[in-house]
């Protein structure tokens, strides 16, 4: 290994990447501490409405996090809340502002530099009687001037170029904070308790799906998920795409039976992100596309003996907690493939192809400017 100007070693492809997925129980207790010492939530509680509707703004990981986040609050908070691409916002406002009834808006751009979450800020700002919430990894970016109010998790910010454990911190953020808009935190108490669990399933599970990356070469990638964990698998199609420049397909469950299928077979990796609700009609699926000789990956809390006939490789999480506080445990799987495939394939996770941490459009908008993920 060659040594760098300054006379250090440069580190081996991927390590930030891996570092940050497998510090995520550790970040996560972090923020739960940093949160609880400012007091931060508790404040936004008491300026922020469960009554008034909500709108969650985002690009990229950032877009699929707020609508997670907007799937929790609907169901297991009841705070009415919507989620969209910040471009959809920029080219339809009035529309959008119309049809949503948004009253809080939510800005979330782990850099706090990214151009159309900026620029919807700025939007938001001509619209006084909407409450503006930005959520940033950066202390000293500009979104904090467009937002009337700004949480900041600095300690969850990556050095490598894709979202992961600030992807994850940031959900249980917003999880927290909607039961306390929802007037129940015994609500978030499993949440308490989840880095330590997590941290025991992350030493149990990180070096098979690693090995298992790192031994099958597959062709396509597809993600499949229902209800919060469609976005959850939209999310692992990104990273997949991202860490290993791999062509990945996301679909809802059942549906991917609706023409989709014809793409199952030994060189597609099909993964399914099982419900509570839907887990019977998923497993029927897990079977039908195994038996078409589809290579399967299943998430599942707690495993049926028929999931664990028809898996190649089976991520069961066996854990007490409601799903909603699973989310964040059932992301990692897809942190630690899409990782594991680039380095298979001779890439450096850490810095992807055409990409870095956000995208910074040049003044005209034609992306002459920096570009950075987020």
């Amino acid at each position: 290994m060659k040594r760098t100007s300054a006379g250090t070693l440069p580190l081996p492809a991927g390590q930030h990447t891996l570092h940050e997925v497998l510090s995520q129980p550790a970040t996560w207790t972090e923020t739960a501490r940093q949160l609880e010492k400012e007091g931060m939530l508790e404040r936004l509680a008491g300026i922020f409405s469960s009554h008034e509707p909500w709108i969650f703004v985002g690009c990229g990981s950032s877009y699929y996090l707020s609508q997670i986040v907007a799937a929790v609050w609907e169901k297991t908070f009841q705070i009415p809340c919507t989620a969209m691409p910040a471009s959809e916002l920029l080219f339809a406002p009035e529309e959008t502002l119309r049809r949503t009834g948004a009253r809080q808006a939510v800005l979330v751009s782990r850099s706090g530099e990214t151009t159309e979450v900026l620029r919807a800020g700025m939007l938001l700002e001509k619209h006084r009687e909407i409450a503006t919430l930005g959520v940033t990894c950066n202390a000293g970016g500009p979104l904090e001037r467009f937002c009337k109010q700004t949480l900041k998790l600095v300690w969850a910010d990556e050095k490598s170029t894709v979202m992961t454990r600030s992807f994850t911190s940031m959900l249980l953020t917003f999880e927290r904070l909607g039961a306390l808009l929802s007037g129940d935190v015994r609500v978030a108490a499993p949440l308490d308790g989840l880095p330590e669990k997590a941290q025991a399933w992350l030493d149990a599970n990180a070096g098979k799906i690693q090995a298992f990356a790192a031994k099958r070469k597959f062709a396509d990638f597809v993600f499949l998920g229902q209800g919060a964990h469609y976005w959850l698998a939209q999310e692992a199609g990104l990273k997949i795409t991202e860490m290993s420049s791999s062509y990945a397909q996301v679909y809802h469950t059942l549906e991917f039976r609706h023409g989709p299928r014809s793409i199952a077979g030994p060189e597609t990796l099909i993964t399914f992100y099982v419900s509570d609700a839907a887990e019977e009609e998923e497993t029927l699926l897990v079977r039908e596309l195994k038996e078409l000789g589809a290579a399967t990956m299943v998430v599942a809390n707690r495993a049926s003996p028929a999931l664990e006939r028809y898996s190649d490789l089976l991520i069961e999480m066996g854990m007490e907690e409601p799903e909603f506080a699973r989310l964040a445990v059932a992301a990692i799987p897809a942190h630690l493939l899409g990782a594991g495939v680039g380095l298979r394939k001779g890439l450096n996770p850490d810095a992807p192809k055409n990409l870095t941490r956000a995208v910074v459009l040049g003044s005209n908008g034609n992306g002459h400017g920096k570009r950075r993920r987020d």
